[in-house]
């Protein structure tokens, strides 16, 4: 019982800290700004929405898939943030040629 009302604490958590980066997103006026605040407050958002859902979890299988599933959508979130930061910043400098 205990450790479920935990699961949902962070699971809760984890969800909110997906809507303020959305927030972030529509608010922030450059695109530098709105692609932080999506990364990082995704980024805590799916680490403690996994960290709840892994302890819901029944077996040790399921467990690793969601550390699997956590550490994929990491790395690409990071890789894509990264390639969308320099395309902005490129096309910045051509414009000022």
């Amino acid at each position: 019982m205990l450790l479920d009302l935990l699961a949902l604490a962070l699971i809760a958590v984890g969800a909110f800290f997906f809507v303020a980066g959305t927030i972030g997103l529509l608010r922030f006026p450059d695109t530098l700004c709105r692609l932080h605040a999506l990364t990082k407050a995704d980024g805590l958002g799916l680490g403690l929405t996994c960290l709840g859902v892994a302890l819901l979890a029944g077996t040790a299988g399921e467990v690793v898939r969601i550390v699997l599933i956590w550490f994929f959508v990491a790395t690409s979130s990071a890789v894509c943030g990264h390639l969308i930061a320099r395309h902005v910043r490129r096309a910045a400098n051509a414009g000022g040629r």
